[in-house]
């Protein structure tokens, strides 16, 4: 009964965060990734970063020339990082991703 109970803001932060996520655009979606990625680098937790890793890396096209060009430079920066997070160079791998995640939001902005 206290479990159900304690677990109601929980649940609601949860509904809002997922309301969130479906409404988001890709590019929103991106940035919240990479944010996702960097507060848990910052947490030193290799295996919620690597996820967000692997989920930037899932995301990378190679259909086009033009993409494949940078979708493999991206392809090779994330790969670097997992293996600094391996090495636990998390400073490394921070620093990266923070400024991946603000070209993206520069490149994103001048897009509108």
């Amino acid at each position: 009964m206290y479990s159900s109970v304690a677990s109601r803001p929980r649940n609601r932060a949860n509904a809002y965060l997922v309301n969130e996520i479906r409404e988001s655009s890709q590019e929103k979606l991106l940035v919240k990734l990479y944010d996702f990625a960097i507060a848990n680098c910052r947490q030193h937790n290799i295996e919620k970063t690597n996820k967000a890793l692997n989920e930037l890396i899932f995301g990378l096209r190679f259909d086009e020339a033009e993409l494949e060009k940078i979708s493999t430079g991206l392809f090779q920066l994330y790969n670097f990082c997992k293996d600094q997070m391996r090495k636990r160079n998390f400073d490394i791998v921070e620093r990266i991703l923070s400024e991946l995640k603000d070209t993206w939001v520069v490149v994103l902005e001048a897009k509108k």
